[in-house]
């Protein structure tokens, strides 16, 4: 079994390139903002990840590994809001 290749900016800069593609025409032909797509390397984007992974033809739990899975570890806020029903139930 072989191992995965690890990918770093410059080698899917690299695989773009020869594709004759580039970040901006990347954002363009999937619709997105090339701001966004241009700051993939220090922001996590998942729209864009999944844009470059799939022009490239490749999983994006390959192509951007150190950013996949998502960890689950963030904070669970409860989803209900008191109404004047409980402020009352609380008070009696």
């Amino acid at each position: 079994m072989t191992t995965p290749k690890k990918w770093d900016r410059h080698d899917i800069l690299g695989a773009l390139r020869r594709q004759h593609m580039t970040l901006a025409g990347l954002a363009t032909r999937y619709g997105l903002s090339s701001s966004g797509v241009k700051n993939i390397w220090t922001r996590p984007n998942e729209k864009a990840e999944r844009a470059i992974a799939d022009f490239l033809g490749h999983p994006v739990e390959e192509v951007f590994a150190d950013r996949y899975p998502k960890r689950g570890n963030r904070i669970l806020v409860d989803d209900h809001v008191p109404t004047r029903r409980d402020a009352q139930r609380i008070a009696a």
